[in-house]
């Protein structure tokens, strides 16, 4: 009875198997990317942060 409610006898379907492999595995270099994006982001608006300062302390005073 219960082979019949599952509707196949053998088992998990192999093509339904690959698939869910294949999506976790785009999962994961979708992760990595996004991982890797960020840390790229944070570089670079370090950088930017540190040259707006630079900047600042190089601007002679104004005249008062």
């Amino acid at each position: 009875m219960a082979k019949a409610l599952l509707g196949h006898v053998g088992g998990p379907d192999p093509r339904m198997v690959s698939e869910m492999r294949r999506l976790q595995q785009r999962i994961r270099d979708l992760e990595a990317e996004l991982t890797r994006l960020q840390e790229q982001n944070e570089a670079l608006a370090a950088q930017t942060r540190d040259e707006d300062l630079v900047r600042l302390q190089d601007r002679e005073p104004a005249l008062t």
